[in-house]
């Protein structure tokens, strides 16, 4: 099934970094408690593959923090630090867009999601039980 995409651009507070992402009007984010520094950021993740993900500019502004794994990269700007994406660990080829950082007029709905996975036990059960979670693609199938 063929869906229509929506140009959607955002970025950091300062504007230093910016960015644009193909995704639905209509997008899906994730309230997650997996993650502890997601849950410190207040951050919903729109997911997107990372085809759809494109840095426009501010490369030179963006460091990463890993922690853990060090799989996943959570991308923040170097001046004012805020962490407009991120590479989850948990799809490499995915991209997870803070919902907080996308520009007004493009988004149409926001459906958040509740993803209750307090520890890596129910996180991977949450996985198993969604595997779309894993591919990263619901906000352009």
């Amino acid at each position: 099934m063929s869906v229509d995409l929506v140009k959607h651009t955002g970025g950091c507070h300062c504007g230093k970094v910016r960015f644009e992402v193909l995704a639905k009007a209509e997008l899906k984010a994730y309230d997650c408690n997996s993650c502890s520094i997601c849950v410190k950021k207040g951050m919903l993740p729109v997911l997107v593959p990372k085809e759809n993900f494109k840095l426009l500019e501010g490369e030179e502004h963006i460091s990463c923090y890993t922690f853990n794994t060090h799989q996943a990269k959570h991308y923040f700007c170097t001046t004012c630090g805020i962490h407009p994406f991120y590479q989850p660990r948990t799809n490499p080829n995915g991209r997870g867009i803070s919902l907080h950082c996308l520009d007004e007029g493009t988004v149409k709905k926001v459906n958040i999601v509740p993803c209750n996975a307090l520890d890596w036990k129910n996180w991977q059960k949450y996985l198993d039980e969604n595997p779309k979670a894993r591919n990263l693609t619901e906000n352009v199938e």
